[in-house]
């Protein structure tokens, strides 16, 4: 019993370690090795996919942020269990491509999740999000269209963008060889932008 629960220890040390060497950017080759089957161009914080990452399937160009929990199983069975011991009930998770599932988001079985969707952070995810959709809520309910969201981030990052940042040509601003420069000129825009909300 030792020896085995020492083995067991062992196996779970080297797994955590082996996830240390792998970024947002790239977690996705050591996920792909549980099972899960994740596209191209992902930026996934999580570095777990919960119990059977063989039923998740993830588009490309797909942002998942940190604290997102997938559930493939369902587990309000355990009440049934004196009744049938072995009852288990599972289901797929599905995210299209070009998503974003936001901070401490909740996926729960048997949904898909219809591509160029943003689903808020904190929110519960029980049944299918259509493809250009704004979920948010517990349970999760369309918000908005993407549509409509672009229209207004377009807006607001027309006021808020620094007018001195500097991108290259094929550049973003998160790889761009000036970020630390174009942090700090966003900073200072923006808390002269906000001066008087943040008084």
């Amino acid at each position: 019993m030792i020896l085995r629960a020492a083995t067991s220890w062992y196996l779970r040390l080297r797994s955590t370690l082996e996830k240390y060497k792998y970024t947002p950017y790239t977690i996705a080759e050591y996920l792909r090795k549980t099972g899960a089957r994740i596209g191209e161009n992902c930026f996934i914080v999580p570095t777990d996919l919960g119990t059977e990452p063989y039923l998740i399937r993830i588009g490309n160009h797909v942002a998942i942020a940190a604290d997102v929990a997938f559930g493939t199983h369902d587990g309000g069975v355990w009440v049934l269990r004196d009744e049938s011991p072995d009852l288990q009930v599972f289901g797929p998770i599905i995210i299209g491509d070009n998503c974003i599932i936001g901070q401490r988001a909740i996926l729960l079985p048997n949904i898909r999740i219809g591509p160029n969707s943003v689903v808020a952070a904190g929110s519960v995810v029980i049944s299918d999000v259509p493809p250009n959709t704004i979920v948010m809520g517990v349970p999760a309910r369309p918000f908005g269209s993407l549509d409509k969201y672009r229209e207004k981030c377009l807006e607001r990052w027309a006021q808020q963008r620094p007018p001195d940042c500097v991108l290259e040509p094929g550049e973003t601003w998160w790889n761009s060889r000036h970020f630390t420069a174009n942090r700090e000129r966003l900073r200072r825009h923006l808390l002269a932008l906000f001066r008087d909300q943040l008084q």
